[in-house]
């Protein structure tokens, strides 16, 4: 019988002793889950990558269960004036590949969906009124 460094028995046997890691593909929020809640810190305008010009409204947001600082995209027209600093916030993956950055926005990889439990399209299309918090 063939011995050799090519035999199938060896391949075998050294394919059985082989510990496969997979790979581990971080969600966007240290604890999982498709949403997180967080503070408004500050609003921050952001220019986007090339051909494309103008100002893309962004905040800096405190994420409540991590504690870490994430910039999130705030999509609609003129729904920067209805984000308030020290606000709550619920925000989601922005939809780029591998969890990454979408479109023309460097380094923003989140949107913001909800404003004190409010659906932020519901603010921009005036559905809804924005509750006063004390």
């Amino acid at each position: 019988m063939p011995n050799g460094m090519n035999s199938a028995r060896k391949l075998k046997k050294n394919h059985k002793k082989q510990k496969y890691k997979k790979q581990k593909r971080h969600p966007p929020f240290r604890l999982g889950g498709p949403q997180a809640r967080g503070i408004v810190i500050k609003g921050r305008e952001i220019e986007p990558k090339q051909p494309n010009s103008g100002k893309r409204k962004c905040f800096r947001i405190k994420l409540i269960r991590d504690g870490v600082d994430v910039t999130a995209f705030a999509p609609g027209n003129h729904a920067f004036t209805f984000i308030d600093e020290h606000d709550e916030v619920v925000i989601e993956g922005i939809g780029g590949s591998k969890g990454k950055s979408y479109g023309d926005l460097p380094g923003v990889r989140f949107k913001i969906t909800k404003v004190n439990d409010v659906p932020l399209i519901s603010l921009v299309t005036g559905k809804a009124e924005k509750p006063i918090r004390r």
